[in-house]
């Protein structure tokens, strides 16, 4: 048969009896719409829940009382899962005044179910009453759930059919169950439709239902809520431990697990053992365990003397079921005659650094029945070991781990087994762990070095210590100075060394200074600085004159050249003439910042043609420049100087030089030579006559087999009595190809790291490789590679670099091929 019960939720089990599979229930278990206005609608939700262990059908949902009509049912049937719910909301709309009552009725074809009915009951409002005369009339209670487990807060609110007037409209609110509290009331302001208000839920032992009511100006709303039941249980692995013989002053060990199950969390407040010889152990209390949950007790026996003895573990909780567990114990003290501990071994008597050893204690004989309790004890804080170690029964041996920490200073522990009244000892043998730094030089003096050239040294850095060393970065100041060789961190093993390649490429004329500095873990100090100098020099590279071909008394305006500009306090170039008819100032002084400084060489008249060779000397640097000085009657020379310009490689170029004589009678040429390496006398007849209307033609020929620049001089021995030797300057520089590439880029247009400089990469192998171009980052960007070969194929990419060395990734790939 089926029950309805009256203002409860509304829950049907078939055969009078409760069901193990799919249950329907409705909430709330009735529905009041209080007063509502003739020709409006009030609204409720509904909820239809299956609270079963089976999914259960709601095959229809209907509503009787012309007044009542049902909205969002959707499709039915439809099949709720265990625990799902199906919502749908019910509407009152009164035609005329006066009390209307009506049934929800939801139907089901599950086996396990059948129908459920909720009362429905509402009063129309004619004119004079109710909202029909303007005043608001409470139209609904609800909460945010309508099924709780304590302790909980539910969120809840009442809902007029039309706005509250000037003075708000206050809403009485009541319990009817003591674990559910609402507020005395609630105020639904001045031209709201609502107010909220929380509900809050105590735990309960039981399923329980609580109504909340709601009342304002003679209207009422209700809710019921559903309370479930909160249990939390606690039990143990076991109602008893029992201990056997165990001998006097030794002791043996039992767990016993304590499990929390339930749906609510369990606060154990005591573990006590009673009993001679008990002990517990892992029971810090006050503990909450939840749900599924566990806490390990170790229980121990002790016995002070020979006998049998009974005990029992008590634990105090607030389980909902059991509350107090309690464990019976027993074991009996036995006197035995112990076999004596007889020696400790480990696998290793000596360990470097932070290590396990595998360690034994071994017995004269072997242990009696419920095994044996050996303690350890270790003299040294840097090495830790059990507090004892179990033999078991019949055995006369066990292992343990010893563990090691790295010690700085050699040192011995002493490891001490004792069992009864025996004990041994062995000595464990800890050497030091010492990682050691050493540089091979505390300062890098780079001297004197030209301007845009550069110097390296070399740093060795080794690890000299009992273990590893880690260089973890190292950094460089310094205007010019510049490290490779050797990334960072760098791991050195004992006895290992690595080096470091320091390099000063200085880009001004000037003392610099900087540090390297090496950050470690070494034991000598974490942070190691190395002291950088050097100084850049502007290099002399060239002197010339106006004229290299003086006939007579005259001067010549000439000029030394540097590299770069000179430093502040400018350079003196000391000058000299191998010949007398020439005179020099003793030296001329290129002032700070100019890369020149011009002199005056003052020529005597000769009687015989003859040759003059300026010096100029800076530092380690000499330039020369060759001056012929004629006399009347004497040579003629096409050209005193060839320059070839850039030559490829073993590819020979020629140029010539006419050499005649403006004197009435012949001069005959004795010998043409040709000095500097790549030149060489490629045609020129050394048995020739020269007269007024004939002269001779020399064919010098430039075939570099080096890269750089060459010098040379063609000399020319005649019979002439004024000038009998005539010589001829030679200049030319090798080159790869004929061509050379015009590289061209932007700078970074932001860049929260500062660009110092850039490189210049190049490969040759179709990107394979990449080789550097530049000996230190360039400060302009733009770069002439002038090394290229003819018919090969290039790659080339341009990273920036900061200050501390640290490239950018490359730029896009320029790829070309030389013609």
């Amino acid at each position: 048969m089926s029950l309805i019960l009256t203002g409860c939720v509304r829950q049907l089990q078939g055969s009078g009896q409760q069901t193990t599979g799919g249950s329907l229930a409705v909430s709330p278990g009735a529905i009041a719409f209080g007063s509502v206005s003739v020709g409006k609608t009030a609204s409720k939700s509904v909820s239809i829940v299956n609270s079963g262990t089976a999914p259960a059908q709601v095959s229809s949902v209907t509503v009787s009382g012309k007044a009542f009509s049902l909205s969002g049912t959707g499709d039915l049937p439809i099949t709720l899962a265990a625990g799902g719910a199906y919502n749908l909301d019910v509407n009152f709309t009164p035609t005329g005044a006066g009390t209307a009552t009506g049934k929800l009725v939801v139907g089901s074809s599950s086996a396990s179910s059948g129908s459920v009915a909720v009362d429905l009951s509402g009063t129309g409002a004619s004119s004079g009453s109710g909202s029909s005369s303007g005043t608001p009339a409470l139209s609904g209670l609800s909460c945010a759930k309508v099924s709780l487990r304590g302790p909980a807060t539910d969120q809840c609110g009442v809902t007029m059919d039309s706005a509250a007037g000037g003075g708000g409209v206050t809403v009485t609110l009541a319990s009817n169950n003591s674990a559910v509290k609402v507020p005395a009331s609630v105020t639904i302001a001045a031209g709201a439709t609502n107010a909220s208000f929380a509900a809050s839920v105590d735990a309960v032992s039981t399923a329980q239902s609580a109504l909340l009511t709601a009342s304002a100006d003679g209207a009422s709303q209700s809710l019921n809520l559903e309370l479930g039941a909160t249990v939390g249980d606690l039990s143990a692995s076991t109602t008893s431990v029992a201990f056997g013989n165990v001998n006097v002053n030794t002791a043996a060990s039992q767990q016993v697990t304590l499990t929390a199950s339930g749906n609510s969390p369990v606060a154990i407040s005591s573990v006590g053992v009673a009993g001679s010889g008990f002990a517990v152990t892992g029971e810090s209390t006050p503990q909450t365990l939840n749900p599924g949950q566990s806490m390990a007790l170790t229980v121990q026996f002790d016995p002070g003397a020979a006998g049998a003895v009974s005990g029992k573990l008590t634990v105090v909780s607030d389980a909902t079921n059991n509350g107090t567990i309690t464990v019976a114990l027993s074991g009996t003290g036995t006197i035995l005659i112990l076999p004596a501990v007889r020696s400790v071994t480990c696998a290793s008597d000596a360990i470097t650094g932070a290590a396990t050893d595998a360690c034994t204690v071994s017995l004269n004989g072997s242990a009696p029945t419920g095994g044996m309790t050996v303690s350890l004890q270790s003299s040294s804080p840097a090495v830790t070991v059990p507090a004892s170690v179990q033999i078991a029964a019949g055995a006369s041996s066990a292992g343990f781990t010893a563990t090691a920490a790295a010690v700085t200073s050699a040192q011995t522990a002493a490891l001490t087994a004792t069992s009864g009244g025996s004990s041994t000892s062995l000595d464990l043998q800890l050497n030091a762990v010492v990682p050691t730094l050493k540089v091979s030089a505390n300062s890098l003096s780079f001297g004197n070095v030209a301007v845009n050239s550069s110097s390296s040294h070399s740093v060795t850095l080794s690890s000299t210590g009992t273990t590893y060393v880690t260089v973890s970065s190292a950094t460089l100041s310094g205007s010019g100075f510049s490290a490779s060789g050797a990334s960072f961190p760098l791991t050195l093993s004992p006895g290992q060394s690595a080096t470091l390649t320091v390099q000063f490429e200085p880009t001004a004329a000037g003392a610099s200074s900087g540090t390297l500095t090496l950050n470690s873990n070494s034991s000598t100090g974490t942070t190691t600085v190395i002291a950088l100098s050097g100084t850049g020099i502007s290099q002399l590279t060239g002197l010339g004159c106006a004229s290299s071909s003086i006939t007579g008394a005259g001067t010549d305006a000439c000029t030394v050249t540097l590299s770069s500009p000179a430093g502040s306090g400018g350079i003196t170039v000391s000058l000299a003439s191998n010949n007398s008819a020439v005179t020099v100032p003793a030296s001329v002084t290129v002032a700070g910042g100019a890369t020149s400084a011009s002199f005056t060489a003052n020529i005597a008249a000769v009687s015989t043609s003859q040759t003059a060779t300026l010096t100029a000397g800076a530092g380690n640097a000499t330039e020369s420049f060759g001056l012929q000085l004629g006399a009347s009657g004497g040579l003629n020379l096409s050209a005193t100087s060839l320059n070839f310009g850039n030559v490829i490689l073993n590819s020979p170029t020629t140029q010539t030089v006419t050499l005649s004589t403006s004197s009435a009678s012949p001069i005959s040429v004795t010998a043409a030579t040709v000095t500097g390496a790549g030149f060489s006398l490629a045609a020129g007849n050394v048995a020739v006559t020269l007269t007024a209307s004939q002269g001779a033609t020399f064919s010098v020929q430039f075939d570099p087999t080096a890269l750089g620049a060459s010098s040379g001089l063609l000399t020319i021995a005649t019979s002439s009595l004024t000038n009998p030797t005539t010589i001829v300057s030679l200049n030319g520089t090798g080159v790869a190809s004929a061509y050379q590439v015009n590289l061209a880029w932007n700078a970074p247009a932001s860049s929260t790291d500062p660009v110092a400089g850039y490189n210049v990469y190049r490969s040759a192998d179709g990107g394979a490789t990449f080789q550097m171009l530049n000996s230190s980052p360039l400060t302009q960007t733009t770069y002439s590679d002038t090394s290229v070969e003819d018919g090969l194929s290039y790659d080339y990419d341009v990273t920036s670099v900061d200050a501390s060395g640290v490239q950018s990734f490359p730029s896009n790939l320029l790829s070309l091929t030389i013609p």
